[in-house]
């Protein structure tokens, strides 16, 4: 193997270079990986053949191939400047509505609060909130609909616009 390398080393290397457009560090790479596949597979190279340079630049030509699909698969990294301009998200603004909103439950009646308890933060239907309340279907209704315009009237006090 080491005199495969001194012996094809400089001309791959050269045969490389050219298929990869002069960037040396990717043609060095490539030589290195076709010789480490010539090692891989010494037993199945032709020892009687005058050069192994056919082979040895079929190789290289196939992994330069390899490696340029590979990159055009990928997408360009564009480092971090778009991601500076990105808006992110403010979770404050999210917290204090629900501080707003806590405040305002409170300010209703219990019997206020817990009907759009079990309606609105439950997900029950008005037939199942009067089973668990144990009221009429009715009851629920106009409950809920007196709890909500109270519920907008707190929100507002406290500067929430619809």
């Amino acid at each position: 193997m080491s005199a495969l390398y001194r012996e094809y080393h400089r001309p791959l290397l050269a045969f490389v270079i050219r298929l990869t457009a002069g960037d040396r560090q990717w043609a060095e790479d490539v030589v290195q990986e076709t010789m480490i596949r010539a090692w891989r597979s010494a037993d199945t190279l032709d020892p009687d053949a005058v050069s192994l340079m056919p082979w040895l630049a079929t190789v290289a030509r196939r992994i330069v191939i390899d490696d340029r699909r590979r990159r055009d698969a990928r997408p360009q990294e564009a480092g971090d400047g778009p991601l500076e301009s990105l808006p992110v998200p403010d979770e404050m603004e999210g917290l204090l509505h629900q501080v707003v909103v806590s405040e305002a439950l409170k300010a209703l009646s219990p019997a206020h609060r817990e009907i759009l308890n079990e309606t609105i933060l439950r997900d029950r239907s008005v037939n199942d909130a009067a089973a668990v309340l144990g009221i009429p279907v009715g009851t629920v209704k106009s409950r809920v609909y007196y709890a909500v315009r109270a519920l907008r009237i707190a929100l507002e006090e406290r500067g929430v616009r619809s």
